[in-house]
């Protein structure tokens, strides 16, 4: 059985990726939280660079939760195409757009659980939004990198998200959650690379156990 990971140790690794990248940060292009929401949902299976390239423009012609929700489905699909699965996608924004209506007057809600219940929703985008749009750590966002660099470092067994997402909030203190989702974002994007990393470069590299890892450079 794996030993149970050293939270010592842990926050001296996050201080590191800390230091080590300053200026991390949300990568998706935003100006509010509705457009963050929007943005999440279509970063799903799609790189941060695309999305804010369709975003630019899809911003301006919706600008609103009324605006979704009255979407041209057809129109809409077109315009998010090149951010892959747009079909699910477009019927997933047009009903956001209505249930937000519906339910919370066109605004985003704040809470975990009212995030959660619209269209198109999940745990990770729920914590994307309240930790970037509204300063408020309900959990950690727990993408491909988050997973990759968590498993490496023997912060968890596991492979399932909210597995590790609980894992990971264990280790670290409630207001280190969301800064910490961007330092190991940036860091599996830079060094802890799938499936090569650069662990020559990595900051971390000795308290670095390399779980799973079988080449490096």
């Amino acid at each position: 059985m794996a030993a149970k990971p050293d939270r010592k140790t842990a926050l001296r690794v996050l201080g590191t990726l800390e230091e080590t990248y300053p200026d991390a940060h949300c990568a998706l292009n935003y100006s509010n939280p509705l457009e963050l929401l929007v943005a999440t949902i279509l970063s799903a299976q799609c790189t941060d660079v695309r999305v804010n390239q369709v975003t630019e423009g899809l911003f301006r012609r919706y600008p609103d939760a009324a605006a979704y929700a009255g979407a041209d489905l057809s129109a809409l699909e077109e315009e998010i195409r090149s951010t892959g699965f747009f079909r699910n996608k477009a019927r997933n924004l047009v009903a956001c757009g209505a249930a937000l209506l519906e339910r919370h007057g066109g605004e985003i809600p704040r809470t975990l659980e009212a995030l959660t219940a619209l269209p198109g929703v999940g745990r990770k985008t729920a914590n994307v939004v309240l930790g970037n749009a509204f300063g408020l750590a309900e959990g950690l966002v727990v993408d491909t990198h988050v997973k990759r660099i968590a498993g490496r470092l023997g912060w968890t067994r596991h492979s399932d998200p909210e597995r590790i997402e609980r894992d990971l909030c264990a280790l670290f203190p409630r207001e280190k959650w969301t800064q910490a989702s961007h330092v190991l974002i940036f860091h599996g994007r830079q060094i802890c690379k799938a499936p090569t990393p650069l662990c020559t470069l990595c900051p971390v590299l000795s308290d670095c156990p390399r779980i799973g890892v079988t080449r490096s450079r």
